[in-house]
């Protein structure tokens, strides 16, 4: 079950920024200044996991310069890097991962009929033949860490090396982050609302395979 309402870390949000802390979080620019501009408005989604990483300040620098990677010069698009991360963040049960980028999937271009059928994974009817393999992908990255023969070589159709590279550590990056925001009880911000009362207890009905 998840922890994230149950915060076991304090977010670290700019007033408690020193030197350090600052030179961190600028490993990943645009989640810097999201953080610093929007930290204390109405649109602080998101916040509280940069705050959370900045605890450790060393490790927040090596990962956020992975993450700033993942989020800014992955080789694939930016809509199909949201619908990795959801699937992952659905898979793994991270309310706080997965509400996050509803928003941002949105704004990737994902539809809404999309989001709800990231839900059902890559064997819901209705989805592009690339898309399902992609989040195949996904799945089996969760169950077994690695991509089956037959999905890689589907996908290679479709990818070249440095893009099936950045599929898999975008999958990895925000897994780890999964990890991360449940373990360490990262709390919604203020003003945002949770997932829904249905979507919620879909996410907690849903059992992959071991």
């Amino acid at each position: 079950m998840s922890n994230e309402t149950t915060p076991r870390l304090k977010p670290l949000l700019p007033p408690d920024w020193d030197d350090t802390i600052h030179d961190a979080a600028s490993a990943f620019p645009h989640a810097r200044d999201f953080v610093l501009n929007n930290w204390n408005t109405d649109d602080a989604r998101g916040v509280n996991g940069v705050g959370m990483m900045l605890n450790h300040p060393t490790l927040a620098k090596a990962f956020l310069t992975f993450n700033n990677h993942v989020a800014s010069a992955s080789t694939v698009s930016r809509r199909i890097r949201e619908l990795l991360i959801l699937r992952i963040g659905w898979l793994r049960r991270s309310e706080y991962e997965f509400y996050q980028h509803i928003v941002l999937g949105r704004r990737a271009g994902l539809s809404d009929e999309e989001i709800v059928r990231i839900e059902s994974g890559p064997d819901a009817p209705g989805w592009d033949p690339v898309d399902a393999e992609l989040l195949r992908a996904v799945d089996e990255l969760h169950a077994d860490a690695c991509i089956g023969d037959a999905t890689w070589a589907r996908l290679s159709a479709h990818f070249d090396a440095k893009q099936l590279m950045d599929i898999v550590f975008a999958v990895g990056c925000y897994d780890v982050l999964a990890m991360a925001f449940k373990t360490f009880g990262v709390p919604f911000e203020p003003g945002v609302e949770p997932l829904a009362p249905d979507v919620r207890a879909r996410m907690f009905a849903t059992r992959t395979k071991q």
